[in-house]
């Protein structure tokens, strides 16, 4: 088998469904010669060009594919589709509305504004968008699920991740795992005096009699809101149970009635006042106004001298970094394990070198196992202001694989192919039993599984 081919069959079908969320809408192509008919699914020819362009980029040019290598590839991807629908897999409109909003929401962190997101990807208004989106995410919920259907019950002993791992050896195809620390926190806020949050609650409750009398809440927002959002949508979100908007937030949007405007909540961001606009279902659409409350300096430097006096403790012995998290440190996601930070992508307290958010390498690179940094300060999006230090709690080098030492790694490479081993006797079945038109252009292609069961002219 090519290499490229085995890189490609490595890579979970997952990375194939997120591109079309971060891609397919990269631009609105005029209507194209259709490639392949798989069920009610198509396959575009500028879909398999595009994709191509994606998974280059995204390998930094280390994975090359033909077209029908990538063209094989997509028609798993509408196999999965067809047939979850046909298993009666069900997406509900709200959790594709809820993923939507995230995306657009990442899409206009990025961009700068919603309105630039628009422009970029050439769509009229961001409705437009927002039915693309739509259709794209209904279909990778579809296929995701499919998927997790069909493996639900795929586990590996440790006899076929051993024969796994030999077999790869055997080849001299062992990974290379990149270099991984794990690194923890201590972290101190710099809290608002009580004179700074009795004003900005009070400024609250006035701008919501405001509103309550007639003004509207859309150019209050956009007057007083510290939400960097605001200037984009006025406030104004649509949620779900399942949305990743705060706790507080939704459970006093889904706590409203419809033009209620909410007394003010405390958040992790700040003060808020929320008015519910619409009630879908399961969603909710509200719009909030959000004031955070100002730090003085004497309260920044107060926080960094008491942060600086701890690191000299644990510096000194007088108690252990894990000591000093569970006394002092304010975060709430790692003060009860140590201060250990989780990857935000894997879930996972390892850190991979290579792909760390870039002002978090700065800080820790070059600490070896068990160093500290320098106390220093951080802010937080949604405005809160702190002092951290952070230490190297572990840190491995570039390897190639260990049985002993990267037992769990290897084993969810063994569990991977072996899900993918599942998926691909599953589309071998089902290939038969399903409508596949496969257009002149691509009919000499050599694909792995018997997909040419009927040619167009």
């Amino acid at each position: 088998m090519p290499f490229k081919i085995k890189i490609l069959k490595s890579i979970s079908f997952l990375l194939f469904t997120s591109l079309f969320v971060q891609n397919t809408i990269a631009q609105k192509v005029k209507i194209d010669a259709v490639g392949v008919v798989v069920g009610k699914n198509i396959v575009l020819d500028s879909d398999i060009e595009k994709f191509k362009l994606e998974l280059e980029n995204s390998s930094e040019g280390k994975i090359k594919i033909s077209d029908c290598e990538m063209l094989e590839q997509l028609m798993l991807q509408k196999l999965l589709a067809h047939h979850a629908v046909v298993d009666s897999i069900v997406v509900s409109d709200a959790e594709v509305d809820s993923q939507v909003e995230r995306n657009i929401q990442f899409f206009s962190q990025e961009y700068g504004s919603i309105e630039k997101v628009v422009e970029a990807y050439g769509f009229n208004d961001i409705e437009d968008l927002k039915i693309e989106l739509f259709g794209i995410e209904k279909e990778n919920s579809l296929i995701q699920k499919e998927q997790l259907q069909i493996t639900e019950n795929i586990d590996v002993t440790p006899e076929e991740i051993r024969i796994y791992f030999n077999g790869l050896k055997d080849k001299g195809e062992l990974p290379e795992f990149p270099a991984e620390i794990q690194i923890a926190q201590l972290v101190l806020n710099a809290e608002a005096t009580q004179e700074e949050l009795d004003r900005v609650v009070n400024k609250l409750l006035k701008i919501k009699k405001e509103i309550e009398a007639g003004s509207s809440f859309k150019m209050k927002a956009i007057i007083n809101s510290n939400d960097p959002g605001v200037t984009d949508n006025g406030g104004r979100y649509t949620i779900d149970k399942n949305s990743t908007f705060i706790k507080e937030f939704k459970e006093t949007a889904f706590s409203l009635d419809v033009n209620q405007v909410s007394e003010p909540i405390k958040s992790k961001f700040g003060y808020h006042i929320i008015q519910l606009h619409q009630i879908r279902g399961e969603t909710r659409v509200a719009s909030h106004i959000l004031i955070q409350p100002e730090i003085p300096q004497e309260k920044l430097d107060e926080t960094k001298e008491k942060l600086e006096k701890i690191k000299t403790d644990i510096d000194s012995g007088v108690l252990t970094f894990d000591e000093a998290v569970k006394k002092y440190s304010q975060d709430k996601d790692t003060k009860n394990n140590g201060g250990l930070i989780v990857n935000p992508y894997s879930g996972e307290s390892t850190f991979d070198l290579t792909r760390m958010d870039p002002a978090l390498y700065a800080r820790v690179n070059n600490l070896q196992k068990g160093e500290m940094s320098d106390v220093f300060y951080d802010e937080e999006r949604g405005g809160k202001k702190m002092y951290k230090v952070m230490i190297m709690k572990d840190r491995t080098n570039t390897h190639i694989a260990d049985m002993v030492d990267d037992y769990v790694k290897v084993q969810s490479l063994a569990l991977q192919k072996k899900k993918q081993e599942t998926i691909a006797k599953w589309s071998r079945e089902k290939i038969g039993d399903t409508y596949i038109k496969i257009s002149k252009e691509f009919q000499k292609c050599t694909f792995e599984k018997n997909w040419t069961k009927e040619i167009s002219n």
